[in-house]
């Protein structure tokens, strides 16, 4: 009995010393390392051979997709190539092995596994057909899912310039350009180009070559149309002139070109702003008229549809946007406002002249006053001086002498009182009253109308917004007071017409139109 005893110690012991170990065969420096995409292996065992129990192994922590161990302790594992990252060198990922039986308790080991990033070259398929077309700026991408890197590694794409034909031009991005010429369109037509380019990732520029196959078209291609300039959308005012010019080209020849001709939404569009100068060059030319946006719309915007056809009936489109923006007329605006100021003028003009006249009839008047009250004063003193004789002139007879006196005195009362109501004559006082008024009031149109011709002389300054505001001013200050007073005739006419020329004279600084 003791000396079963003895042994289940001894056995117990044996257990707690024994270890999990990497066999001889698998121990190597770089036993736990490996790289993405190869299988890495070694083989784990007990340290002390005399344990009696079969043993299992299993993987406790950190098992990744992939992973394996057998009952035997062999552990075999292909990491991913995504395990470590293209900017990374390696990764460590940790793992803990267990193993185990029926009696004994658990052993398990700590093992650091060392991934290295593996370097995948680009990945290239099958590629399209670059078919090309004569006389066209034919372009051609690569396809991005047809060539791809699996580490997501940035892709660059060499030619081969021995294989490259004249004029074609590879981008780095994979964007290949060719315009065959008549020699090459024809070379092509008869046999296939293939063309070689390298696909290299970065930056271990590893390269997969690449061969695209060119072929010429063989079928009845649309015709094209080219703008210039070549935008969707014109801007432009009414008056402002726009020319388009277009540039067509069929695949299958210019000849097969058969109409080129445009349609818009706008009714009653002038067709004839499409002109031809060759057979495969228009140009459009149209300027807007100032009546073409009705008030009080500020913009008016429409599309045209230039479309050319071939003798196949394929077409192609082009739409282009328009809005033209409501403007003054200003040729028009000008010509209005000219004759607001002519106008204006031409009455200071006349009124002057008329108060010219009027003054030259006043003082014709005045004149006559004096001299009618000169002879009245003679007249007067002659009646006087005979009233007064009359009893030396008939001293014999009295009833004489009583009709002498009786009509010089009365002769000489009535005329002194029409002289008191100045009804012979005029008025002197009013006749001065008059004509001051008059002289003044011309002195006054004279001067304000060679301001007011002086200050709008130019174009640019009728257009400012006080023009109208001094025209009403200017014309204020024509307005007559007492116009019954002066007898001025509302009918009246001027010898000459208001025209520039007379006007000119007047006012000196009266431009002409």
């Amino acid at each position: 009995m003791r000396s079963l005893f003895f042994l289940l110690v001894l056995l117990n012991y044996t257990v707690s010393q024994a270890q999990l170990t990497v066999h001889e065969n698998s121990k190597k420096t770089d036993w736990n390392s490996g790289k993405e995409g190869t299988e890495m292996t070694f083989q784990l065992g007990i340290g002390v051979d005399s344990l009696p129990s079969p043993r299992s192994f299993t993987i406790k922590q950190g098992k990744l997709a992939g992973m394996e161990i057998d009952s035997l302790g062999k552990f075999k594992w292909r990491p991913a190539f995504h395990i470590v990252a293209r900017h990374e060198q390696y990764k460590v990922i940790q793992i803990i092995i267990e193993s185990t039986d029926n009696v004994h308790q658990p052993i398990s080991k700590n093992i650091d596994l060392v991934i290295s990033h593996t370097n995948r070259p680009v990945v290239v398929n099958e590629l399209k057909t670059f078919y090309v077309k004569f006389n066209t700026k034919n372009i051609y991408v690569l396809d991005k899912n047809l060539i791809y890197d699996e580490d997501n590694d940035q892709i660059v794409f060499v030619p081969n310039l021995e294989s490259l034909p004249e004029g074609m031009n590879v981008s780095s991005n994979g964007e290949i350009s060719w315009e065959p010429s008549l020699s090459q369109f024809r070379k092509i037509r008869e046999k296939p180009l293939f063309v070689e380019l390298f696909a290299q990732d970065q930056p271990s520029k590893t390269q997969t070559t690449i061969k695209l196959k060119i072929e010429a078209t063989q079928l009845d291609l649309a015709p094209e149309i080219t703008v210039v300039p070549n935008k969707e959308k014109h801007f432009l005012k009414e008056n402002e002139n726009i020319s388009l010019r277009f540039y067509l080209s069929d695949p299958n020849g210019e000849e097969d070109i058969a109409v080129f001709d445009f349609l818009t939404n706008i009714p009653n569009f002038d067709k004839n702003t499409l002109v031809k100068n060759s057979g495969n060059q228009y140009e459009f030319i149209w300027t807007p008229t100032y009546d073409f946006v009705q008030d009080p719309t500020d913009t008016l915007s429409f599309h045209v549809d230039f479309f050319v056809l071939d003798k196949a009936q394929k077409r192609e489109v082009k739409r282009i946007y328009f809005t033209v923006k409501n403007t003054l007329n200003e040729a028009e605006t000008d010509k209005k406002n000219y004759n607001l100021y002519f106008g204006t003028m031409a009455r200071a003009w006349e009124l002057t002249e008329q108060l010219k006249e009027k003054e030259e009839e006043l003082k014709r008047a005045y004149a006559g006053a004096r001299k009618g009250k000169k002879q009245r004063s003679v007249v007067n003193a002659s009646l006087g001086a005979t009233t007064g004789l009359s009893s030396i002139f008939s001293k014999n007879k009295p009833d004489a002498q009583r009709l002498i006196s009786t009509i010089g005195g009365t002769t000489v009362l009535t005329i002194s009182t029409l002289e008191a109501t100045e009804v012979i004559g005029k008025s002197m006082k009013d006749l001065i009253d008059r004509l001051n008024y008059v002289i003044e009031k011309k002195n006054e149109i004279q001067t304000k109308g060679d301001i007011f011709a002086r200050d709008f002389s130019l174009k640019s300054n009728r257009r400012e917004q006080d023009f109208i505001k001094k025209i009403d001013d200017f014309m204020s200050t024509m307005n007559l007071k007492g116009l019954v007073a002066l007898e001025l005739n509302a009918s009246w006419e001027a010898k000459n017409k208001p025209t520039e020329k007379n006007i000119g004279k007047s006012f000196k600084d009266f431009t002409a139109w």
